[in-house]
């Protein structure tokens, strides 16, 4: 008897829509797993290689994706991202839940890989409010804000046109955004 597999959940959205802040709190109330992506970009003040991301050179980055290491990856503002793929395999085939939280990009490239995944995309509920979160952070001067911004608008218009984000939840109160996607993953993962 074969053991049951788990599922691939991706959240994705804009940046600054409050994808970490969704899926901390998913990963506390499911106990999912989490898997850390991979960067090539440094590290703000407080992230922990490990935990917020692994902080790889470029040349390891690369060695990676070309021996097909990670799931899915992408270059964004002159910095790769990608999800290795050996901890979602492992989880998965574990028959435990693991989390994606990456771009919409990667989302799709996930989807070529494992359509049968769960597919969470996270929407913001205006541009003004989107505007708001990102100059809040204080990480980014405002050009960067800006071209987070039209990169956003972007990046809903493509995700929307892709058919593979099933799951649409907007984040304009924030605890009935993690109830929803919280009753998602419970949905997605009951036994059928």
């Amino acid at each position: 008897m074969t053991a049951k597999q788990g599922k691939v959940v991706v959240i994705t959205g804009p940046s600054g829509v409050g994808k970490s802040t969704i899926v901390r709190e998913v990963l506390a109330r499911t106990g999912a797993g989490y898997s850390v992506s991979a960067t090539t970009r440094r590290p703000r003040p407080g992230e922990v290689d490990g935990r917020d991301y692994r902080f790889l050179d470029r040349a390891t980055f690369d060695r990676m994706a070309a021996e097909g290491q990670m799931l899915e990856w992408a270059e964004v503002f002159g910095d790769r991202y990608g999800t290795p793929a050996d901890f979602v395999r492992q989880c998965r085939d574990a028959g435990r839940t693991v989390i994606l939280e990456i771009d919409v990009q990667g989302g799709i490239q996930v989807h070529r890989k494992m359509p049968e995944a769960v597919f969470v995309l996270i929407l913001p509920p205006d541009e003004q409010t989107l505007r708001r979160r990102l100059s809040r952070r204080g990480t980014e001067d405002l050009q960067t804000v800006r071209r987070r911004l039209d990169k956003a608008a972007e990046e809903i218009r493509t995700a929307l046109d892709s058919g593979v984000y099933t799951h649409k939840i907007t984040n304009d109160d924030l605890e009935q955004a993690v109830e929803q996607v919280v009753g998602i993953v419970r949905q997605e993962t009951q036994p059928r």
